[in-house]
């Protein structure tokens, strides 16, 4: 393994912690997941979004942030590889669609300062599914609080996600999740192995599953 650090993103119901999950087996690897069910405020907000959004993500980034920088200031003398399902950007790119301009300039900040004291991921590995795609996951894995999200809602971050990681040139494996089934097909998950085993620039390298 030529990397120390991986982090799989994508959208709400993409199918990250189920990827994060499976490399973290096949490499044996430490496995920093998000505890998203922690946030009080998270029902809250999707039935009133415009009351709970800043308070919810100040919560998620206070705790991305606490978890972080524990598990990736420990040393395993066993474990050289840690795989996350989220990347601490998250916190700025979801606060970007949830948040009015004055609270986002507010939590930029907040967010900048803290930002700057973390490990960033060796590569990042994207998972970009269709809305429609997300929707029947979400659908399927059958969390109450997340049964009434918009399909605006999810175009939105997904579009969020994309510009900023071409803007800032990423090193991503930018894989094409709209028939994405690594449980149940071993080949959709060795095509992300195999794309693993590569060197890569900086910049975005699209995969497509069989």
């Amino acid at each position: 393994m030529k990397y120390h650090f991986i982090t799989i993103e994508g959208n709400i119901g993409a199918g990250k912690t189920t990827l994060a999950h499976l490399l973290s087996k096949h490499y044996n690897a430490r496995l920093i997941l998000e505890q998203f069910a922690d946030n009080p405020f998270l029902p809250k907000f999707y039935e009133k979004p415009e009351q709970y959004a800043f308070p919810l993500e100040l919560f998620f980034m206070a705790e991305r942030f606490k978890q972080q920088k524990e598990l990736l200031q420990q040393k395993d003398m066993f474990q050289s590889l840690t795989i996350s399902d989220y990347l601490f950007t998250k916190c700025l790119l979801f606060a970007k669609v949830t948040l009015p301009e004055d609270e986002f300039r507010l939590y930029q900040r907040l967010f900048e300062i803290i930002h700057q004291q973390l490990i960033q991921p060796d590569i990042l590995v994207y998972l970009h599914a269709p809305v429609s795609k997300l929707q029947a996951n979400i659908r399927k894995r059958n969390r109450e609080y997340e049964q009434n999200i918009q399909d605006d809602y999810l175009f939105n971050i997904q579009e969020t996600y994309t510009h900023y990681i071409k803007q800032h040139n990423i090193k991503t494996l930018f894989v094409d999740a709209s028939n994405a089934d690594f449980l149940g097909n071993e080949k959709h998950l060795q095509v992300i192995l195999d794309a693993l085993d590569k060197e890569y620039e900086g910049g975005q390298y699209y995969l497509t599953l069989p």
